[in-house]
């Protein structure tokens, strides 16, 4: 065991190498050491779990939640380049020296109980958030839900933004079978947020059987886009005159509806202002959703990982003004659907340019050249050492007119963002 006063780093390595296993899903292990902590949340909490659009949920809810001036806990996974994006108070990323407290406070109380790198990090986020007296939470679901750390603690209000097929060697093959995973953070009287337009039959039983109060998208909330704005209608109320979120893509809108919703289910609460929508709306911040760097090239970091969500990236792409190629920086995990993804997004690029993912869990670049020879693609396509010679040569090759997309998986924007913090340094000297 590291310190108390260990670099960071240093506990990030401990924790992964506490349980033998990456993933390991159940509760009893977090529940236990939960209570041994004392944790008991007396503040809100909200819940997000689903597919895709998790990440966008928490960013608007957040926003708001902070412009209507609560102290807000915000906890989501994974982080991109630094651990500390995954646990913000106040919007703002804790320290290494909060998040070693934290973790140093989950080592000290677990005793010999193994507990994965995820279910320490849900702990000492909320340890922190304890701590730092927060008043509402926002947490992410890592996996699924019913079996999730994150679902050791009791939803205030759950949402749940998409279900489609991810993960299926934890969570079933069929969307029924992952919606009812997903449904599992749903409470007994509680209200559940469903984004979903055409939700499983079992999200719909699961709440049924447990009691919560569903609200359903297209049923009991949802939204008209106008011109400049658009418009919500919810349990008992309408907006009108909302500005388009500062998340990109059109489904925003729809993501957006549902935390409204959410937010109206916990209006006696947390009550929040006009004004505080349209600004944490306008303000929300969700690095590598369909981010469009500023200068020419564009530059367009996507995390898409999974089909549904590179249908979303060809629909930005497709509503996105250009007149010139389109450049795809491409690597993926090997235990992702990559046929399903190259096949969702494949019409929208014109070259691809290819490269290894690392870690144990990385496709090879021979695999991914496979799958895209199998889509039709065959001379558009180069391959190279790493993700960051592959953005290097989509820069040498793209002019003023054109685009890059980097997607495939976190790690691989990840690789992108800190290439170009390294040239900006390099520049800067």
């Amino acid at each position: 065991m590291p310190l108390p006063t260990a670099p960071l780093q240093d506990w990030l390595a401990h924790i992964e190498r506490v349980h033998p296993r990456a993933i390991e899903m159940g509760l009893d292990r977090v529940a236990r050491v939960r209570d041994v902590l004392g944790l008991a949340p007396a503040f809100p909490i909200f819940t997000v779990g689903g597919t895709n659009g998790k990440g966008s949920a928490c960013a608007m809810l957040e926003a708001i939640l902070h412009e209507a001036g609560y102290k807000v806990g915000t906890y989501t996974s994974p982080h991109i380049l630094r651990y500390n994006e995954r646990v913000k108070v106040a919007r703002t990323q804790a320290s290494d020296a909060a998040l070693v407290a934290a973790l140093a406070a989950v080592d000290a109380a677990r005793g010999d109980t193994p507990l994965t790198y995820f279910e320490f990090s849900t702990l000492a986020a909320m340890w922190l958030f304890a701590r730092e007296r927060v008043e509402v939470a926002i947490l992410e679901v890592g996996l699924g839900g019913r079996l999730d750390a994150v679902n050791a603690f009791d939803a205030d209000c759950a949402l749940l933004m998409s279900v489609d097929l991810d993960h299926m060697d934890y969570l079933g093959d069929t969307r029924e079978a992952i919606g009812f995973e997903k449904a599992g953070i749903f409470r007994p009287g509680k209200p559940a947020i469903c984004a979903d337009p055409q939700p499983p039959s079992t999200v719909l039983d699961h709440a049924a059987s447990v009691g919560a109060a569903l609200l359903l998208s297209g049923r009991d909330f949802g939204y008209t886009v106008e011109l400049r704005q658009w418009r919500y209608r919810g349990p008992g109320l309408e907006r009108h005159g909302l500005p388009h979120p500062a998340l990109r893509g059109a489904f925003q809108i729809g993501n957006a509806a549902a935390v409204l919703a959410a937010l109206d289910t916990m209006r006696d609460k947390l009550p929040v202002s006009a004004a505080d929508l349209r600004t944490g709306l306008l303000t929300a911040e969700n690095p590598a959703r369909f981010q469009v760097l500023p200068g020419v090239p564009a530059v367009i970091l996507d995390v898409a990982h999974n089909p549904a969500a590179a249908r979303a990236l060809a629909q930005n792409l497709a509503g996105m003004k250009s007149s010139g190629r389109t450049y795809a920086v491409f690597a993926m995990l090997k235990d992702k659907d990559i046929a399903g993804v190259i096949g969702a997004v494949a019409a929208r690029i014109d070259e691809w340019l290819i490269a290894p993912s690392e870690g144990p869990r990385g496709a090879d670049a021979d695999t991914l050249k496979a799958e895209l020879t199998r889509a039709g693609v065959f001379e558009a396509l180069s391959v190279h050492d790493n993700v960051a010679a592959a953005y290097s040569q989509a820069c040498e090759r793209a002019g003023q007119n054109d685009r890059i997309v980097v997607f495939g998986s976190f790690s691989t924007v990840a690789a992108v963002m800190a290439a170009r913090a390294a040239g900006s340094r390099g520049r800067a000297r």
